[in-house]
């Protein structure tokens, strides 16, 4: 106990406070609230009885009653399809960033840090800015497709129910875009360039070297990159609240936007929480796969 106390007290473990303090507060800060929302999920809760740990057992009766709701599976079926498309909207053109500005060209450096303004931007600034760009009346995207001849009349991104999810997706895929980019910057740059060279003699084209050099030293990078677009997405909040608010009649509806709304629109806390519990196991998972693929990148 002496010898570590001393250790302590020289500077040599000064590295184990850095980590410990702030991994106990995420502990006792989040792990309380998870808790009490596992909790609230197995028990009838009202307004009265909110405030109060100590409620009425209701057991599994939550569970059933979401998964038995009619919206519950439109609204889930709605978070599939907003995560497939926002990471894979995300990835494809963060990759083609990457391998972009793998280029050395004057500039380069700082037009990649411009990028970073869509990842810095608050969820909410980037709504506000998205709501602009996608109104029906006046919006510039609307304007560009005319002019481009893409469409003939004006697009109701955010009333119409054929299109006010996608235009969540696209202000998400905006807001992820350079995040992705950067990762995978990192991870092109740690690809030794004698494997190139080497392709190259042997006469091997672009494309081949991609699939060959380029996608197979990148997995684990990947692997953890998807990961932490899964848990990303799965918490966007703030681009439903500003763009749509879930509508028109739920069809930009997502699981996490719904949990809020059962809770503090419904007060149907338990319901909310049922829904967060559901969330939370999913996000779980893909942390698994993170922490998996960043194993395989270390021993790498």
């Amino acid at each position: 106990m002496r010898n570590r106390l001393s250790t302590l007290w020289d500077g040599r473990g000064f590295d184990i406070i850095l980590i410990g303090v702030p991994l106990a507060f995420l502990i006792l800060i989040s792990g309380a609230a998870i808790l009490y929302n596992v909790i609230m999920s197995f028990q009838e809760v009202d307004m009265f009885s909110l405030g109060s740990i100590i409620r009425p057992f209701a057991g599994l009766e939550n569970y059933k009653r979401i998964l038995s709701d009619p919206q519950t599976w439109p609204i889930f079926g709605n978070t599939l399809i907003f995560v497939l498309g926002s990471i894979i909207g995300q990835f494809v053109l963060g990759f083609g960033l990457a391998l972009f500005f793998q280029q050395k060209f004057p500039g380069s450096t700082y037009i990649r840090g411009l990028f970073l303004v869509s990842w810095v931007m608050p969820g909410l600034v980037a709504g506000a800015i998205w709501n602009w760009l996608l109104s029906g009346d006046f919006g510039v995207i609307n304007y560009i497709l005319i002019q481009l001849g893409v469409i003939d009349t004006q697009i109701f991104w955010r009333s119409n129910p054929d299109f006010a999810l996608w235009s969540v997706i696209i202000a998400n895929i905006w807001l992820g875009t350079s995040f992705n980019m950067i990762l995978l910057s990192v991870g092109l740059s740690a690809i030794p360039q004698d494997l190139y060279e080497a392709a190259a003699l042997d006469g091997a084209g672009p494309l081949r070297r991609f699939f060959t050099i380029t996608l197979p030293m990148m997995r684990a990078t990947i692997g953890a990159l998807l990961s932490l677009g899964l848990i990303f997405t799965l918490q966007q909040f703030d681009l439903f609240a500003s763009i749509t608010n879930g509508g028109p009649n739920n069809a930009s509806n997502v699981a996490q936007y719904w949990a809020w709304q059962l809770s503090f629109n419904e007060f149907d806390f338990a319901g909310g929480a049922t829904v967060s519990v559901l969330m939370i196991v999913i996000v779980v998972v893909a942390a698994a796969f993170y922490v998996r693929s960043t194993r395989g990148e270390v021993r790498g």
